[in-house]
Formats: structure tokens, sequence, C-alpha cells
């Protein structure tokens, strides 16, 4: 097997060449997956599409690939959550306790993930383990466990010095096959290119919004662009601004204190509303609250007893 007919659709010349069908994608990736594709071939097709950008069609055949190729490793969750984000800016994770709200009301949440080139305050996987989040609703499964053959893929950014649609592919995997996801993105573009791909996928619960570097982390003091689906339809809405405070989100001159924040021996209005207006957006999201007010008031509630016994919504 062979990826040579694949790259020659992308790229055999202006005016001739095309992008793949779904179908066509999805065969492509499935051997990608399998390794029968030469290195190459793989740089080829993923810098072509790169160059070109990336096609609703083409990324629901690689996550359909990558669906069927990692199926059913995980416990079923109510709630996916990638988390992919690449980059020095970011500051402390503070969605992971907007993650850990949502399994405090109950909800299975799945996070998987990989974050390169992030200082050490910025990584998830530390900040998991410090907080002591993991709870039996709430788990975070490392890309390179579930998926080497997919970790490989996404570290080929260090073989290209740039970004490939894998980044993209990864948000869109659901690996836990939960019937609900909320993912994050960086260039607000990518808000319409994945829900039109989930909508190719058939998925019926999608929440995507612009985020903090990438991640599923609303700004509080920004109206929040909400693209995704309901029942299979497109959504396109918008969550108001929660303060008037213009600060950066992640501001390297004001460092969030995340344990500080969730054990209370922080006081940061600003961070707190980070994470209640996140988790807003998710709780919303599985069906906790029938809209956004409510699944506000429900957060903050949350908030205010996270010390206190796990309770389920309904």
């Amino acid at each position: 097997m062979t990826l040579a007919p694949f790259v020659r659709i992308v790229a055999q010349g202006k005016g001739r060449a095309r992008a793949l069908t779904q179908a066509e994608a999805f065969e492509a990736m499935q051997i990608i997956l399998s390794g029968q594709a030469a290195p190459e071939a793989v740089g080829a097709l993923l810098m072509v599409l790169r160059l070109r950008g990336e096609e609703d069609a083409e990324i629901a055949g690689f996550t359909q690939a990558l669906r069927s190729h990692v199926a059913a490793k995980l416990p079923q969750a109510d709630l996916d959550w990638p988390c992919y984000a690449a980059g020095r800016t970011r500051g402390a994770p503070l969605f992971l306790l907007s993650a850990r709200l949502v399994a405090q009301a109950g909800y299975r949440v799945a996070l998987h993930g990989w974050n390169s080139h992030q200082n050490t305050v910025a990584d998830p996987r530390a900040a998991f383990a410090a907080l002591d989040l993991d709870a039996p609703n709430l788990r975070y499964h490392p890309l390179e466990t579930l998926s080497p053959t997919a970790f490989a893929l996404l570290g080929l950014r260090d073989t290209f010095g740039l970004r490939s649609c894998i980044n993209t592919v990864l948000r869109m995997w659901n690996p836990s096959q939960a019937p609900a996801s909320v993912q994050g993105v960086f260039h607000p573009t990518y808000r319409g290119l994945q829900t039109r791909a989930a909508e190719l996928l058939g998925d019926q619960t999608l929440t995507v919004i612009k985020g903090g570097g990438g991640e599923f982390e609303r700004h509080p003091s920004k109206d929040a662009a909400i693209f995704g689906l309901r029942n299979g339809q497109p959504l396109n809405t918008v969550a108001p601004a929660i303060l008037t405070d213009n600060r950066r989100l992640h501001d390297p001159d004001q460092a969030i204190d995340i344990a500080g924040l969730w054990f209370g021996t922080t006081h940061d209005p600003f961070a707190q509303s980070v994470v209640t207006g996140t988790a807003a957006l998710a709780l919303w999201t599985v069906g906790a609250a029938p809209t956004m007010t409510t699944a506000h008031d429900l957060a903050a509630s949350l908030w205010q007893e996270r010390h206190t016994q796990d309770r389920r919504t309904a």
C-alpha cells in the first residue's frame, strides 16, 4: 500500500490538484496509521495540506480513520476534553479546574493530550498531579500511551518546524467515544472547520471556542463566539462577557497560583471567573443546565462546594 496516489491528487499542479474526498482521506490515513507509508510520502502529504489549507472532508476522513484505528480502548465518558495547546505564552492550566467541577457534578470527563514547547507552570500533567485532581469521574490520558502512532505523527512538528493537520485531527478524535465534546482552537477559522468536519462524521454535540493558547478555556472579560453542534445541527452563538476586567488571560506579569486558587489560599476573582466560565460552557454542553445563565449558576455553586462531597445534577 502506498500514499503516492493521494499525494498526486493534492500536489499534481495548478489547475489539476484537488482536495481529498472524505473516503480518500480515510484510506490515506489508514495507510499512514498502519505504518506502511513511506515517511517521505507522509511528510509530502501533510505539508501540501498545510500549505493549501485544511478542508472539512479531509479532516473528517482522517479523524474517522484514527477513531477506527484506536477503537474502544477507553471507558466511555460523558464529555471528551482534548488538550493539545503548544507554545510558551500559556500560563497556569485553569481549564483543569473547570474539568474537575464538571466531574464533581457527576459527569465522566476524559482529558487527553500532549503539550509541547510550554513552560513548567503551564504543564497540565504536572498541575493535574500536584493538585490531586484525579477523581472517579475525571481522567487524563497521555497521547503517547493512547496511540504511539498518533504521537509520532504529532511529533513530526519538530521535523517540519510547522504544525500539521494532525493537531486538528487529535482535537476531533474523541477516543473515549463520549456523546459530547468541547474543543479549543487558537485560530478562529478552525471553529467552523472543526464544526463542519464533526457534522460530516455524524457527531451530535460539540462546543468549540477560541480558547487561551488553543485550549478550551474562555476569557471571562470577552464575549465568547461559540461554534459547534447541538443535536447534530450547526451552532453559532455568543456567550457574553462575565467581567469588565481587561486583563490578559495569560499575563506573565500576573502569574496565577493554580494550587492556591483551588485550595482557597489565593483570592483571584479573574482566575476564578476563568474556571467557572469555562466550566459553565462545558456543563451546558453535557446538558447539565439548559441555558448558559443556569450553567453559570451551577458552575458557581460547584466552585463553592468544590471541597465537599461530589454530586450529580440532572
